[in-house]
Parts: C-alpha cells; sequence; structure tokens
C-alpha cells in the first residue's frame, strides 16, 4: 500500500505507529465495522460513507454519499448516492472479491423496499440485487443479511431506515423471515434460514421459553474467513399488545440474545453463544483468522468485562486472558499473539476527555500498550450518533482503519502496524491459551 504524502499525519499524544487521516478534505466520514476492511483488496482504494449531517438521526428517504478514497493519488469522489444507510455502519459497505465489487444497500422510497448495489467504483457500472448485504463473503460470490428494515426493532444504527409502519413484526419464530443470501453473480436472493428454522434445529439449541411471547428478529451476520461458515445474530424481546421499536433506549434489559453459527446452506445450525451468557452482558463477538473460533467481550466471572473464546460449535468457551479486562471491538491477529480492540468513551480505559486508547495486547504476555489515542466523543447527544472507532484490519494483516472525531467532524484514520506486529510462528493461540 502506498500512502499519499498530500495525507495529514496524526500526531497528537505521540501514537505509537505512523497513523494517517484519509479523509482531510471530506467531512462526515466512517468506515463500516470492526470485521470489514474499507481497503479495496489491492489496497489502493478506500470505500467510505459520507453522513449528511451528524446532529441527529436519519429520516426515511435522507441520502448520504458512497465515497471512494485513492491511496495512491490522495484524491477522493462520490461514487454512488444512497437512501439505505444509518448512523453506526452506513450504508453497510463491503468490497468484493477485486477492486471493481463495492457493495452497499440502498431504498426504493416508493415502495420502502431495500436493496443493495453491486458498483463497479472505477468503471461506474452497477447491478441492482434482489436482496441486502450485511456482509460479503471474501471473494464477493455471496451476500448474507438479515432483515435490514427490522433491525431497529432492538437497537438504531446498523440497517437501514424506512417508516414504523412499513416495518414486519415478527411475534413469534418466523418461518418467512431470517436470514437471506445473495448471489452476487445473478443478484438473485433466498431465504437461507429462517428464525423458525434456527430455534427448532439448533444444537445445542438456543434456550428461549414460550418463544411465542416474544418479538423475534435477525442482526448481524458474518462469514468466517474462509468463506465456509457463518455466525447469525437473533435478538429477542417480550411482545407486547402495540409494536416497539428501539428496544435498547426503551428496556435495554428486556432484549436477549444469541449467536448461531451454520453451514452455507443454511443447516446444522449450532447455538454458540446463547442467552444464558449473554445475560452476564456481553458483546461484539467475531470470528478467529482461523475461522473457526469466535472472539467477543463477555463478563464471563459477573465481576468485569473480559476477552473470551469459544469453538463455533459452543464448546469450550473461556477466557483469553485472566486478568485484562475487555472493551470495545476486538479481533485476534493470525499471528496467535496479539489482540487489537478499541474503548468506548464511558469505559474505564478510556482517558475520560473524549479521548480513547487503541489497545494493544500481547496474549503471551499480558502486556498492552496504548498505541493510539484520539477523540471520539462528538456534539450530538443521541447515543445512535456515538463514534466508535471499529478499528478494522485490511487484507494482508498489516494496516488498520479506524472511526474518530477530528477538527470538529468525523474523520476516517490509517495506520500502519508493520513494527508493532510480530510473525513469531513458534506457538499458536491455541496451544497457549
Amino acid at each position: 500500500m502506498i500512502i499519499h504524502d498530500s495525507f495529514p499525519k496524526y500526531l497528537e499524544f505521540d501514537p505509537k505507529v505512523p497513523v494517517w487521516c484519509v479523509t482531510p478534505d471530506r467531512p462526515s466520514c466512517i468506515h463500516r465495522f470492526f470485521d470489514t476492511s474499507p481497503i479495496s483488496p489491492s489496497g489502493r482504494y478506500l470505500a467510505v460513507f459520507q453522513l449528511p449531517f451528524e446532529d441527529r438521526p436519519p429520516e426515511p428517504g435522507e441520502a448520504g454519499n458512497i465515497c471512494l478514497v485513492d491511496l495512491e493519488t490522495g484524491k477522493n469522489r462520490i461514487v454512488a448516492q444512497t437512501c439505505g444507510w444509518e448512523p453506526q455502519m452506513g450504508a453497510n459497505i463491503n468490497w468484493g472479491g477485486s477492486d471493481h465489487e463495492l457493495f452497499f444497500n440502498d431504498v426504493d422510497t416508493e415502495s420502502w423496499k431495500p436493496f443493495a448495489w453491486k458498483l463497479d467504483p472505477l468503471a461506474g457500472k452497477r447491478k441492482r440485487m434482489d436482496g441486502t448485504v450485511y456482509h460479503a463473503s471474501p471473494d464477493g460470490r455471496w451476500l448474507i443479511s438479515a432483515n435490514m428494515t427490522t433491525m431497529r426493532k432492538t437497537q438504531g444504527g446498523y440497517g437501514v431506515c424506512i417508516p414504523m409502519d412499513k416495518m414486519q413484526r415478527n411475534i413469534g419464530p418466523s418461518e418467512n423471515d431470517g436470514f437471506y443470501i445473495t448471489d452476487t453473480s445473478t443478484g438473485k436472493t433466498r431465504l437461507l434460514a429462517s428464525i423458525a428454522d434456527l430455534l427448532s434445529q439448533s444444537d445445542p439449541a438456543v434456550l428461549m421459553d414460550n418463544p411465542k411471547q416474544y418479538e423475534i428478529y435477525g442482526f448481524h451476520s458474518k462469514f468466517n474467513p474462509q468463506g465456509n461458515r457463518l455466525m447469525l445474530s437473533l435478538r429477542w424481546f417480550p411482545a407486547t399488545d402495540e409494536p416497539r421499536c428501539n428496544m435498547f433506549k426503551i428496556d435495554a434489559s428486556a432484549v436477549r440474545f444469541a449467536w448461531v453459527t451454520t453451514n452455507l446452506d443454511g443447516k446444522s445450525p449450532q447455538c454458540t453463544v446463547g442467552p444464558e451468557q449473554w445475560e452476564k452482558h456481553g458483546h461484539h463477538a467475531t470470528w478467529f483468522p482461523d475461522g473457526e473460533h469466535i472472539s467477543m467481550n463477555l463478563n464471563i466471572d459477573r465481576d468485569v468485562m473480559r476477552f473470551v473464546q469459544v469453538n463455533s460449535d459452543g464448546t469450550e468457551l473461556k477466557k483469553i486472558l485472566n486478568d485484562v479486562v475487555g472493551s470495545g471491538h476486538p479481533t485476534i491477529h493470525p499471528d496467535g499473539r496479539h489482540l487489537l480492540t478499541d474503548t468506548y468513551t464511558l469505559e474505564n480505559m478510556a482517558f475520560g476527555d473524549g479521548t480513547i486508547p487503541i489497545r494493544w495486547i500481547d496474549l503471551r504476555t499480558g502486556k498492552e500498550e496504548t498505541i493510539i489515542r484520539i477523540n471520539t466523543l462528538q456534539t450530538c447527544n443521541d447515543s445512535v450518533m456515538r463514534i466508535d472507532p471499529h478499528p478494522a484490519w485490511d487484507r494482508t494483516w498489516r494496516y488498520i482503519t479506524f472511526n474518530a472525531f477530528v477538527g470538529g467532524t468525523r474523520r476516517v484514520f490509517v495506520a500502519d502496524m508493520k513494527e508493532l506486529i510480530s510473525y513469531c510462528n513458534s506457538g499458536s493461540l491455541y496451544e497457549l491459551a
């Protein structure tokens, strides 16, 4: 990767690695999430979402921009506009197998039907998909997504914005809603796994008493790095006579969670982390690089948040480190030795002045470094508008991209981690754990 010298270096608080702001001339930009790099497969381009405003959540039909940054030339441009976004994930921008495949969501504002585009940002050609995108397979052949219009039932920020009266309501285990897979070569989509099937077939089972008494929805969905397994997130809360939306604001304690893993055919689901664990409080599960294990934050001992790992079949749930407090959005580097994460501004590891650490932890010794300290506190009081850094590795596992609030606006940064990464192959994390 070449970083053009027009991108300003970030030097505050003496970062331990080289850091550049890659959106210096375009305000209000974010990258997607900690499990998806905005850097293109070749390493030349960066795709970000530009919010149309930063002082409030969006209303249905308001559009934002899909922007392409050329890291080699320093130039950037708008390549598309979309109404299919929310403030935390933008339009769920995902690269496919090459720099000619960029996927993102949109909404038809007449029918209020969401869909994804397959865009060649270099040639300007695009193809409409029947389904939506939450996560793309590494080769770009498949898109996986829950119902993007119902994500705000439990939490705002991650799906698409449509009028509340157009949202589907699932009371009990739905047989016609769940997780959808799209073949990007044809654009055709189908229901891969219904909520009813996931609950009835999962082994181990998802522990849920009287499921007919709950509203149950899909949320996160993720391919593993090998593209042969899926993580699917279910959320539910007690159904009442009147439909409710954004339960995180109404009563977050009423929401229950489960992660289920499946094959690409949606068959043989296994509950990896069920509600009996989630009720201890936890967040931000994702795949290990090996595609067999999952990491997350979990208050496993009911004392303080810890970094934990679990096999994809739900066995061997355990702490990664005994005495290190978990936070933010953790990922494991494929060297098997290092964990990267960030921190929310309200977590104890934050500095109390709006700045947070990007944390770099040696899994053999437990030694921790703050490699970057940067501000993420912004001016809007609505929690859905918060700025999470979401540090995400590129496909070479050398560079990370993250969000921050600098100079009065949202900006995207890239850091070169080369000098910190140990390529020691003497043992793996699983041998050391």
